[in-house]
């Protein structure tokens, strides 16, 4: 127990409409909409934006990111990316989450500008492109010089409870402009940790369950994917419960 509920904010990564209604019923402030997670979530169809809006009456970012990968950018990619901004704002999008590195892994300033002066006046995260910069802090700097208001790390690391000594620095440097929010297996059991280690009071978290497919016949031993790890009759679903046991672990 450590923080008064309105203390602090709790963004849900969804990449289905099951997982974003979940997250809103679980409590969540804000949900971060996405697609293809294996590959670390890629913009959603203009589809799945538009029922999530009719579905859920909290915040709705959306992941503008054209495929997985590093995050060197194309002319013809960005260009894309442009694009998606303007349709997801269109589309009733509450902010956009973003990410743009240069080849010797500096931020690519130049990119994100247009992005954020594309998004207009809708609030804009800096996504965990930042955990592949070269310099935390330099970047950290860089992204406050664009007003951009959130960035979203684990600390350099794969897990952010391994990342809590660089996540406690940029904390402390960013003096919450752009507020620091910690994502990468936050859970139930080191979110309490993760913040009295920290002072960070953003938190980005998945908390899913496997959901057994609905499907009678399978054809098995083929993988739409061509990777057996990725289940073909299985899904995970953001579980309202675990949302709502996060935010009781995590307020007073």
């Amino acid at each position: 127990m450590f923080m008064k509920r309105d203390d602090f904010e709790l963004e849900v990564c969804a990449s289905s409409i099951q997982s974003a209604i979940a997250a809103a019923n679980g409590g969540a402030n804000r949900i971060e909409l996405c697609d293809n997670l294996y590959e670390g979530g890629t913009t959603p169809s203009i589809g799945t934006l538009i029922r999530v809006k009719e579905k859920v009456d909290i915040d709705v970012f959306v992941m503008i990111r054209p495929r997985g990968g590093d995050f060197l950018y194309s002319t013809d990619e960005f260009e894309i990316m442009l694009k998606d901004v303007e349709l997801v704002r269109n589309y009733g999008a509450d902010g956009i989450v973003i990410g743009c590195l240069n080849a010797d892994g500096t931020i690519n300033k130049e990119q994100c500008a247009r992005l954020i002066e594309k998004a207009r006046d809708l609030p804009v995260t800096f996504h965990r492109a930042f955990d592949m910069c070269n310099d935390p802090f330099k970047a950290l700097e860089e992204i406050r010089s664009l007003g951009i208001q959130r960035i979203l790390t684990s600390g350099m690391k794969n897990k952010a409870i391994d990342g809590i000594e660089l996540l406690s620095e940029l904390v402390a440097r960013s003096n919450e402009f752009p507020k620091i929010m910690v994502g990468s297996g936050v859970d139930e059991n080191n979110i309490a940790e993760i913040a009295q280690k920290t002072n960070v009071r953003a938190f980005h978290v998945s908390l899913r369950k496997k959901e057994k497919s609905m499907m009678n016949f399978r054809r098995e031993g083929i993988f739409m994917g061509g990777l057996s790890q990725i289940p073909e009759y299985e899904m995970n679903i953001t579980d309202k419960i675990r949302i709502n046991n996060i935010i009781n672990v995590s307020s007073i």
